[in-house]
C-alpha cells in the first residue's frame, strides 16, 4: 500500500478531525481516509493524540500567523482593525483549522491547551496591550479580553459551520472571492458593533 506524502497525510487528518471531531475520528477511520494500514498512525506518530497535535501544528504553520512583525508599526486602532480583518480572512482561507478550534473550544482538554498555546494566546498577546491603551485613552469601552475574544470569533460560525450555513441559504459551492467578501463583511460588522472606537 503506497503511503501518501506527509503533507497529504496531515491535510487529510485535519479534514477528518474538523469534520468528525476528535472522539469520533477513530484510528480505523483515519486509516481509511488516509489510505494507509491500520497501524500507520501508531507506527508513524505514536498515537492518535500525537497525530492530532501534528495535524494542528501543520494546520497553524500552513495557515501562517494572524499577527505579523510589521504590525508593530501600526497605531493601536489600526492594529486591532487589521488583526480582526486578517482573522476573518484567515478563517475564510482555512475553515477546517478554525472548525477544529471551534469544536475543541467546548471541551476542557490537553488538546485545547495546545490550541491556546499554538494559536490563540499569541494573537491575544499582540492585541491586549493595544486594547488596554485604547481603553485608558477613552477610545474604546472597557471589555474583558475573554469577552472580546468571543465577540470577534463567534461570528466565524457562518464560515466554518458549513452544514448549517447551507441549510440557512448559503450557496453551494461558494467561490473563494465570495468567501473573502463574506469574511470582510463580517469583520466590518464586528468592528462597528463589538469594537466601536470613539
Amino acid at each position: 500500500m503506497a503511503v501518501p506524502a506527509e503533507r497529504e497525510v496531515l491535510q487529510r487528518g485535519l479534514d477528518a478531525f474538523a469534520e468528525l471531531g476528535y472522539e469520533q475520528t477513530t484510528v480505523r477511520e483515519l486509516a481509511r481516509r488516509l489510505g494507509v494500514s491500520h497501524n500507520f498512525i501508531n507506527d508513524r506518530f505514536g498515537s492518535k493524540a500525537a497525530f492530532w497535535r501534528a495535524v494542528v501544528d501543520f494546520g497553524t504553520e500552513t495557515a501562517g500567523p494572524i499577527v505579523l512583525d510589521s504590525d508593530a508599526e501600526l497605531d493601536d486602532t489600526d492594529l486591532i482593525t487589521v488583526i480582526v480583518l486578517r482573522f476573518y480572512r484567515h478563517t475564510a482561507a482555512h475553515p477546517q483549522l478554525h472548525r477544529l478550534i471551534s469544536d475543541e473550544a467546548s471541551r476542557d482538554s490537553e488538546r485545547l491547551d495546545h490550541l491556546v498555546e499554538k494559536f490563540i494566546a499569541p494573537t491575544l498577546a499582540a492585541v491586549e496591550p493595544a486594547v488596554d491603551r485604547l481603553v485608558a485613552a477613552g477610545k474604546l469601552q472597557p471589555i474583558p479580553m475573554h469577552l472580546l475574544y468571543f465577540a470577534v470569533t463567534s461570528a466565524v460560525a457562518g464560515m466554518v459551520q458549513t452544514p448549517l450555513a447551507r441549510r440557512l441559504g448559503r450557496p453551494v459551492p461558494v467561490d473563494a472571492s465570495e468567501v473573502r467578501r463574506m469574511a470582510e463583511a463580517l469583520a466590518t460588522r464586528v468592528l462597528n458593533g463589538a469594537l466601536p472606537f470613539t
